[in-house]
């Protein structure tokens, strides 16, 4: 049956006031027409609800208030506004981590073994009452939060303006210590640099260029777009990626193969892994130094964009002064040595 116009704002304001109201029953009914309807929702309905959504997902009960989270994120990708949306969806996600690793130390303090899977299996009803009706539901929701949180860090705005990052990032971070799970994309999407300074040195010819990138998910990413511009552009010899590959990396959809153009080196010394992030890069007086070296050997990969809602830009700025790259040189570690 076609939801009818309006509907789907008319169920959005039911669902507000039973929320408010701690109707049990009336919430139940109107979450049900919020989640039949939302397919056939217009934009500008989900631009209204996703703020909306975000402001009362505070009293939302724990178990649709992930759902409600991960709707919210939707209306984003919708074009909600996503600084109006993040509050209540960021401040969800922390509560539900910090009480996700409160259910992880009860677990294993109750000697209940193997952790259940997200979907509930593996528990048992005397599980509510050992651990508590609220870390348990906070453990189920981790894979909607997280959803919903990169929904929103797509956009640069939340991602620079997000007022609890770091501390989201510290409680993801502890729930998978105590878990031995990987949230990836939530810890990725919150170590995502923007406007970050960035020095290349290329050890062959000594010549050091600042870049500055922004938007980056990962390694692979950030390899192609750093090949794009310094051998793109003749600065470094080496094999330049495709057009396709760099666009890919960029903002176009899809991915292509390419093949990798440097051997990525800290200035610890340490390989630079492309399955990692550009804020593992390690720094020198504030600034992240990638050392470009030949391949150790050929390897071909995907390129595109690890989150497929992000734009990644790699911009050159200049070509360092012969004794501004020695300076830097001279402070990295040579792992030949």
């Amino acid at each position: 049956m076609m939801f009818e116009h309006g509907r789907f704002s008319a169920a959005v304001g039911d669902f507000e006031t039973a929320v408010r109201a701690q109707d049990a029953d009336t919430a139940e009914r109107a979450f049900a027409q919020l989640t039949q309807g939302f397919g056939q929702a217009t934009d500008a309905e989900l631009h209204a609800a996703g703020p909306r959504f975000s402001a009362l997902l505070g009293e939302v009960p724990p178990g649709p208030r992930a759902v409600v989270a991960v709707m919210t994120g939707a209306c984003v990708e919708r074009g909600a506004d996503p600084l109006a949306c993040a509050p209540g969806v960021f401040a969800g996600a922390l509560d539900a981590f910090e009480k996700a690793a409160v259910f992880c130390e009860r677990w294993a303090a109750a000697g209940r073994g193997e952790l259940p899977d997200h979907e509930g299996e593996g528990l048992e009803e005397a599980d509510f009452e050992r651990i508590g009706y609220e870390p348990v539901m906070a453990w189920q929701a981790l894979p909607q939060f997280e959803m919903a949180c990169v929904a929103l860090l797509n956009s640069p705005r939340v991602r620079r303006e997000l007022p609890v990052r770091g501390e989201l990032r510290a409680a993801v971070a502890r729930t998978e210590d105590l878990s031995g799970e990987q949230f990836k994309c939530l810890a990725y999407a919150l170590a995502v640099l923007d406007d970050e300074p960035l020095v290349a040195l290329d050890r062959s010819t000594g010549t050091g260029f600042a870049l500055r990138i922004s938007g980056i998910g990962d390694n692979f990413q950030l390899h192609t777009l750093l090949a794009d511009a310094l051998i793109g552009r003749g600065f470094v010899a080496g094999e330049a990626p495709s057009a396709e590959a760099v666009a890919c990396c960029r903002d176009r959809a899809g991915m292509v193969p390419t093949t990798g153009s440097f051997n990525l080196v800290g200035a610890d010394g340490e390989w630079i892994w492309n399955e990692g992030n550009p804020a593992d890069i390690p720094a020198v007086d504030g600034v992240r130094i990638v050392v470009l070296d030949p391949p150790a050997y050929s390897r071909s990969w995907p390129a595109g964009r690890f989150f497929p809602g992000m734009t990644g830009e790699l911009v050159y700025e200049r070509t360092l002064a012969p004794q501004e790259s020695a300076a830097l040189l001279a402070q990295v570690t040579d792992p030949t040595r």
